[in-house]
């Protein structure tokens, strides 16, 4: 059954989190505001300055969305995109972003614009279109789940943004210092297809992006279209090794490398060490403590992404 369309007269209820992005909050809600009452769209902003009241606020948008016959829409970074989804997931209602994040992989695979006015004008016109979701644990993941180094390069990253600001170069920067002096080696167990693998990595990756993939030079990026996802990991390795790693990454090469595995999987559960009860995991960008083992998967439920037309779309580079 094709998903709904809604209607041009649909209300957006709109979840802001005025923590993301470089712009500022109060400038991004008047050039919504502005794009939404020029198009005669009815629309409320639920702002949130701190990202535990993203559930909160997400949950009261969907009762609303509801109630009126409305869309759920956040804006911020892919953490915030995350976060309100996993709410808006299962419930039927079309589920809209505005970008806001510093690389918006999300929102890029799908042609929508990280610049506010652009998003916003191109989500009067979109209709929703069912895209994959990941889950581990029952947890949404639009981009990617990582456990062991990864996870510690976004904290790292996020200390530099708040020093530094936001930028690419600044990513880039933080975590070739992470690198550095990266040396722990987690001990995990990959069970898949009636396999179970015991290997030692620095960490491991699960993708649910093909436009991410695609970028590091992941071959298995195709297994994305038939509703898969794709672990990736690194075997043991020094910090030269994993410098090369980054810039492999950069070359769209980084599937080429030796000390990388990656393969496409429908359900992986993965072990750490003996009898963990806790694993530190960052669901796109955002650090969790999942409890022990952790069951990735695909939502036998697809979020339903209000997509832009074709002329409207962005590019994905």
């Amino acid at each position: 059954m094709a998903p709904p369309h809604p209607t041009g007269q649909a209300p957006f209820f709109i979840v802001q989190n005025t923590g993301s992005g470089r712009d500022n909050a109060h400038d991004v809600q008047a050039t919504i505001r502005q794009v939404l009452d020029a198009a005669g769209r009815r629309h409320e902003l639920i702002p949130v300055d701190d990202g535990r009241q993203l559930p909160a606020a997400a949950q009261a948008a969907v009762e609303r969305a509801r109630q009126q016959g409305g869309i759920v829409v956040a804006a911020g970074g892919d953490g915030t995109l995350s976060a309100v989804a996993q709410v808006v997931l299962g419930t039927g209602l079309p589920f809209g972003i505005l970008p806001q994040g510093t690389f918006n992989y999300f929102g890029r695979t799908y042609g929508i614009a990280q610049n506010t006015e652009a998003a916003a004008r191109s989500l009067v016109a979109a209709r929703p279109q069912p895209v994959q979701v990941g889950l581990v644990n029952g947890r949404v993941f639009l981009i990617n789940a990582s456990l062991g180094l990864y996870p510690q390069l976004l904290e790292d990253r996020e200390a530099y943004k708040q020093r530094f600001g936001r930028s690419r170069a600044v990513a880039l920067w933080s975590a070739l210092a992470t690198l550095a002096r990266a040396h722990r080696q987690l001990a995990v167990q990959l069970e898949h297809e009636g396999q179970v693998r015991q290997l030692r990595t620095p960490t491991i990756v699960i993708g649910n992006n093909a436009l991410q993939l695609e970028q590091v030079g992941i071959a298995e990026a195709d297994e994305l279209a038939r509703c898969r996802l794709v672990a990736m990991g690194v075997r043991p390795a020094g910090t030269l090794a994993l410098y090369g790693l980054v810039l492999r990454g950069w070359l769209s090469r980084l599937g080429d490398a030796d000390h990388v595995f990656s393969f496409g999987f429908d359900r992986l559960t993965v072990r750490v060490g003996r009898g963990r009860r806790r694993v530190k995991v960052a669901l796109d960008g955002e650090i969790h403590w999942l409890d022990a083992p952790l069951e990735f998967t695909v939502s036998p439920q697809p979020l339903l992404l209000l997509v832009p037309p074709e002329a409207q779309r962005s590019e994905r580079a």
